[in-house]
């Protein structure tokens, strides 16, 4: 009878873990920065050294009261990171978003993941990393920062390159056919309004979603050494200061053992 009990009960445990699930990790607590890494790298450009010269991690990077709601504020005045002080791999992570009024050089910044190595690999400011931009009207874009490598179904069109999952597999980095990717369609919100970008990567695949539309999957993600491409499987996650003030209202990780079907389609 004991024994039966004891089945019976790790039985029920067993169930509800499967109906519960894994709740999503809240990587901003709502009151302050403790979670990240604040990095501050070079000025954006000959016109914004003073701004530069002024400007502090604190400053770039701070929680701001937003319509009665704490939100991450990111100024935008210099080039900076905002970093993961973990490593993720085969991860769901979700970023709401918007643009502030404030602009310097233009509304830009990105979602830098698999990032590895020291800062300054990326225009002397970011990590080594896969970018999925966030530049406004760009938002879904690839770009390979450092020596980081992809292969997309691309289908090319002038000089530029653009998501098709209908296409033919090319291969991006330096070395190959470059470093930048377009998106496949534009699903991004108009200025002033929340964007919900969802990021899932699992393996050697990343999957780029705006606004519950995939605009991007990149296959075989690595990096390039020695002539040779390395697999690339996840890294810390770096959100970019770079040119314009951005309100982020959550951000949140939760792992996965595949992608969503429905993402991929």
């Amino acid at each position: 009878m004991k024994k039966s009990v004891q089945i019976i009960i790790a039985c029920l445990i067993c169930i509800l873990s499967v109906s519960c699930g894994t709740k999503p990790v809240q990587l901003f607590n709502g009151e302050n920065l403790d979670n990240w890494e604040k990095h501050l790298g070079t000025s954006l450009g000959s016109d914004f050294e003073e701004l530069a010269a002024a400007a502090t991690v604190d400053k770039v990077f701070s929680v701001a009261l937003l319509n009665g709601e704490k939100v991450i504020r990111i100024s935008g005045e210099i080039n900076g990171a905002l970093t993961t002080r973990d490593h993720y791999e085969n991860y769901h992570m979700q970023l709401v978003f918007k643009w502030g009024e404030k602009v310097y050089s233009s509304r830009n910044s990105g979602l830098l993941y698999h990032s590895f190595g020291s800062y300054g690999a990326g225009f002397g400011t970011w990590m080594a990393s896969i970018e999925c931009q966030m530049k406004h009207g760009n938002l879904g874009d690839t770009y390979l920062m450092g020596q980081t490598t992809c292969e997309s179904r691309a289908q090319r069109d002038g000089n530029n390159y653009f998501f098709n999952p209908g296409a033919g597999i090319v291969a991006f980095g330096e070395h190959a056919n470059g470093r930048m990717i377009n998106k496949q369609q534009n699903a991004e919100k108009n200025l002033g309004e929340w964007n919900t970008l969802d990021l899932y990567c699992y393996g050697q695949t990343a999957v780029h979603v705006v606004n519950g539309i995939t605009v991007m999957v990149n296959e075989n993600t690595g990096s390039f050494s020695n002539g040779a491409v390395q697999p690339l499987k996840g890294g810390k996650v770096q959100i970019q200061s770079e040119g314009g003030e951005l309100f982020i209202k959550s951000v949140t990780v939760e792992p996965i053992s595949k992608i969503p079907s429905e993402v991929m389609k």
